[in-house]
């Protein structure tokens, strides 16, 4: 890729980036879900760390998260100057070149992944390298361009960092580290298609054969039905291991049936009646998918303390 580019008429032009610019870069709301699934998957293993590691270990992997971030923007930049929601991100708006977005990438990828293992262990280490390696090749550059199922696969790489914490703490990966992977593995495709169903002019526009695109919004209903009815029982068995307790299996119970009732809403739709209202309903549940993660992983931790407390756990 030129450091000089043009892309539907938005062209990168030589620009001084501001710090702001740079922080863009590293995709920061994305981050912030990083960082607190991480924090729990550190915070709920059997094994605590000095809180000078425990906060390396949340930086590094926060770091982390931002190079694949650098590095899905600048491979994306020709993808996001079309559509109208990324348009004005760094690489493609021309404030920040795409040789620079470049280097962020692999400059903080190597200190991440090399500062995680001298902070905490190498396993850990490991496995957030190739977390970075899967979200910026085998996601981006691979199965977004080339696949419907690019949400289902590439859902694996923002579902590493609460097991990338708690193999921080413990050196190893057990079955409460992989609950809460596939917790959030098969929450990412009923979270995405619901935003894909109110965006697909966008994802036409650019060519990415996403559901909605390549097999329509009557079809991705359905799946979006059928990942949620998958995805019930991965909360419920977590709330049911040793990170669990009546706390967890309450709000797991309570936040799957109100997922379930969405999810049969969007079904039950079809376009004149989603057409009438905007996309209200799909909109409602892609908001209601981002509480429904926080609060799962905030149950974690709060059954953590409840159980510190001799109250929680079973």
């Amino acid at each position: 890729m030129s450091d000089t580019l043009t892309y539907q008429g938005v062209t990168d032009t030589p620009h001084e980036p501001g710090f702001g610019d740079y922080v863009q870069l590293l995709k920061p709301r994305v981050m912030s879900l990083v960082v607190f699934t991480a924090l729990v998957g550190l915070l709920v293993a059997p094994v605590s760390l000095h809180p000078v590691e425990a906060f390396s270990a949340i930086l590094f992997i926060a770091l982390g998260a931002g190079a694949s971030g650098a590095l899905n923007m600048w491979w994306d930049a020709d993808i996001d100057a079309v559509m109208k929601r990324t348009q004005r991100r760094p690489v493609p708006s021309g404030r920040v070149q795409a040789g620079e977005a470049l280097a962020v990438g692999l400059g903080l990828s190597g200190i991440s992944v090399v500062m995680l293992g001298l902070a905490t262990n190498f396993v850990a280490a490991g496995l957030l390298a190739f977390t970075i390696f899967f979200y910026a090749v085998v996601y981006s550059m691979w199965l977004k361009r080339s696949t419907p199922q690019n949400i289902v696969i590439g859902g694996a790489a923002g579902a590493f960092p609460p097991m990338i914490g708690w193999v921080a703490a413990t050196g190893s990966v057990s079955v409460e580290a992989f609950l809460m992977f596939a917790l959030i593995f098969m929450w990412t495709p009923p979270h995405f298609w619901a935003l894909a169903l109110f965006m697909k002019e966008d994802y036409h526009a650019a060519g990415v054969p996403m559901l909605t695109v390549t097999h329509g919004r009557k079809a991705t209903r359905a799946h979006i039905l059928a990942y949620t009815l998958l995805l019930a029982p991965v909360p419920l068995a977590a709330a049911l291991t040793s990170i669990g307790g009546p706390l967890t299996l309450a709000v797991a119970v309570v936040l799957n049936l109100w997922f379930i009732v969405g999810a049969v809403r969007i079904w039950r739709r079809d376009e004149v009646q989603a057409g009438a209202d905007n996309y209200a309903v799909e909109k409602a549940f892609f908001r209601v998918s981002l509480i429904y993660l926080f609060l799962h992983f905030a149950a974690f931790l709060a059954e953590a303390a409840l159980k510190s407390a001799g109250l929680g756990g079973w």
